[in-house]
C-alpha cells in the first residue's frame, strides 16, 4: 500500500482547487468487522454527495467528481490489503488514498483545502517504527505503532536469497547446522570455513545490499527506527549492507518465523521504548538549557511563522490544546480568533504540520511535562 510521504503532504496542503474531499474512517483487517468497511466508505460517499449538492454543484458534477473513489468499492484486492485506517483526499485534479497504522476517527469534510490534521501523527513518526525480519529464505518488512502492526508489500527487493542470486541449487553454496542463538532461540548458523564461509557471508551480503537498495526510495524521507529480527550472525552483516541511518543497535534475535505477528510487535516494542523516550527527554533538556539565549520560544506569535519558515528544530504542543487563528503566508502576518470562525485554522497544528515538512521534530505531550509553563514552545535552529 502507498504510503505518505512529505512531498505528498506538500501538495496536499497547497491544493487550491476546490471542493476539496477529505475522508477518514477506520478499518479492519479480519473478522467479520471487515464487511463494515465497504459499508463506511458508502456512507461516507453519500454524505459527501449531500454536502457537494448543498454547495450548488450539479449532480453531473458530483457523480464525475466522486466516480475514483466509487471505484474503490467493487475493488477486492484494495479491501484485503487494508490497515488500520483509511484517508482518501479527492478534488478536481487530485486523488489520493493512504491506508495507515493509524485508527481514524470516521469523517468527513469538503472545504476550501484538504484537512490533514489527522495525518499528523503519520508525518510526525510519533510512536512509529519499522521491522525487517532476516531470512535467506524471504524478508519482511513491517511497520509499526504502540496500537498496531502491518505487512508492508515490497516489490523491490528479491524475495530470497536464491532468487537474489539466481542460483537453482542454493544447497551447494550454504551449509547450515543447527546452533543456539542469542536468547535462548533456536536459529540457523553458517558453518564451513576458509573460502566456503566466505563465499556464503559474501553472498547474504549481496542480497542484502539489495534489501537495503529496494527499501531506499521507502525509507529515504524517514526519521523512525528500524529493528532487525532474525537469528543474530545476520545482523553483522545486515549493517554491512545498511544504508538507513536509523537502524537501531539491538534486535529481535532467533528465527523470525518462530514469532507470531503479535509477538513480533511486543517484543519490538520493548526494544523502541527507551528510543522513543530518550528522544523526548533530550529535546526538553535542550529547550531548557537554550532559553534566553534568544533559541527558545513559548510565544505562538513567534512560532507559526518560524515554523512555516523552517527556523524551528524541535516543537512542543499540548496535547489536544488548540489557539485558533489565521497565518498569511504572502504577508508573513498571523492573527489571533478567540474562537474558531470561518477562516480559522489550528495554529498548533499548522505549525507542527510546518515544522515536520521542514525537517523539524514534533512531541505532543500532556501539559505537565511540557518543558515550559505554555501550551506550545520552540527550539530554534537559529
Amino acid at each position: 500500500m502507498k504510503s505518505l510521504s512529505k512531498d505528498e503532504m506538500k501538495a496536499l496542503m497547497s491544493t487550491q482547487n476546490p471542493p476539496c474531499i477529505s475522508l477518514f474512517m477506520p478499518t479492519y483487517r479480519a473478522g467479520v468487522e471487515i464487511q463494515q468497511n465497504q459499508i463506511r466508505l458508502r456512507n461516507l460517499l453519500r454524505h459527501a454527495e449531500e454536502e457537494l449538492l448543498a454547495k450548488g454543484l450539479r449532480a453531473s458534477e458530483v457523480k464525475k467528481l466522486l466516480e475514483p473513489v466509487q471505484g474503490l468499492l467493487g475493488n477486492v484486492i484494495f479491501w484485503r490489503q487494508q490497515s488500520d485506517g483509511l484517508a482518501v483526499f479527492l478534488s478536481v485534479d487530485v486523488f489520493n488514498y493512504y491506508c495507515l497504522p493509524i485508527h481514524f476517527d470516521e469523517f468527513l469534510v469538503v472545504a476550501e483545502r484538504f484537512h490533514v490534521k489527522p495525518l499528523l501523527p503519520v508525518l510526525s513518526g510519533e510512536g512509529r517504527f519499522f521491522i525487517l525480519t532476516l531470512s535467506q529464505k524471504g524478508s519482511y518488512l513491517y511497520e509499526g505503532t504502540k496500537q498496531s502492526i502491518r505487512k508492508i508489500e515490497l516489490e523491490a527487493i528479491p524475495k530470497s536469497l536464491a532468487e537474489a542470486l539466481q542460483y537453482d541449487d542454493l544447497e551447494k553454496q550454504i551449509r547450515f547446522h543447527r546452533g543456539t542463538a542469542r536468547g535462548g532461540e533456536r536459529g540457523s548458523m553458517l558453518s564451513g570455513g576458509g573460502a566456503e564461509l566466505d563465499d556464503a557471508k559474501e553472498n547474504i551480503l549481496k542480497y542484502f545490499r539489495q534489501i537495503d537498495k529496494g527499501l531506499h526510495a521507502l525509507l529515504k524521507e524517514e526519521k523512525i527506527p528500524l529493528v532487525l529480527a532474525g537469528v543474530d550472525y545476520l545482523f553483522p552483516i545486515y549493517r554491512e549492507a545498511n544504508t538507513y541511518p536509523h537502524l537501531m543497535d539491538e534486535g529481535i534475535t532467533g528465527n523470525p518465523k518462530g514469532l507470531s505477528t503479535e509477538q513480533l510487535h511486543k517484543q519490538t516494542l520493548e526494544v523502541v521504548k527507551p528510543y522513543f523516550l530518550k528522544a523526548e527527554q533530550d529535546a526538553i533538556a535542550q529547550y531548557r538549557q537554550s532559553s534566553g539565549t534568544g533559541l527558545t520560544s513559548n510565544d505562538i506569535k513567534e512560532i507559526v511563522p518560524a515554523a512555516y519558515h523552517g527556523r524551528i528544530s524541535s516543537l512542543f504542543v499540548t496535547t489536544g490544546h488548540q489557539q485558533w487563528g489565521f497565518f498569511n503566508q504572502e504577508r508573513n502576518e498571523l492573527e489571533l480568533h478567540g474562537k474558531m470562525k470561518q477562516g480559522s485554522e489550528g495554529l498548533g497544528d499548522f505549525s507542527a504540520i510546518q515544522t515536520l515538512l521542514n525537517g523539524g521534530t514534533v512531541f505532543s505531550l500532556p501539559s505537565e511535562k511540557m518543558p515550559d509553563d505554555a501550551p506550545i514552545a520552540a527550539v530554534f535552529r537559529y
